[in-house]
């Protein structure tokens, strides 16, 4: 009984051991995401220093292109109102003489209105 009274007590002693050994585990974690936040950063500030002449020749460009864009911008709004939906149409095909065909994937069908009468005032059922 001694003996395992004994042996209780040096468990008990040594019981908070484990647990004092894995407080700096957080801290060592927690620096490795610190670390892995500054690795990130560089390697993004590297490709937007990279990246920097492009962007720039990019918004050049853009800004060239802006009268051009302002003068289309309503005719291609009339084309997308005379289209509809986009997905009611095949992929654009090029004839050998250079005409390009956009065919409907479903033929439209015309919209019927209600009947108008006949030239004596009758309708027919």
């Amino acid at each position: 009984m001694r003996r395992t009274a004994a042996c209780m007590m040096i468990g008990l002693a040594l019981a908070p051991l484990p647990l004092a050994a894995e407080d700096p585990a957080p801290k060592a974690e927690s620096e490795g995401f610190s670390l892995m936040e500054e690795g990130a950063k560089l390697v993004l500030r590297g490709l937007m220093s990279e990246m920097e002449p492009t962007f720039k020749e990019m918004d050049k460009a853009l800004s060239d292109m802006k009268p051009m864009v302002e003068e289309i911008g309503p005719r291609f709004q009339e084309l997308i109102a005379l289209m509809g939906d986009v997905q009611n149409y095949q992929a654009p095909e090029v004839l050998p003489n250079g005409d390009i065909l956009i065919r409907r994937k479903v033929p439209l069908v015309p919209k019927i209105g209600p009947r108008l009468p006949g030239p004596n005032g009758e309708t027919e059922l």
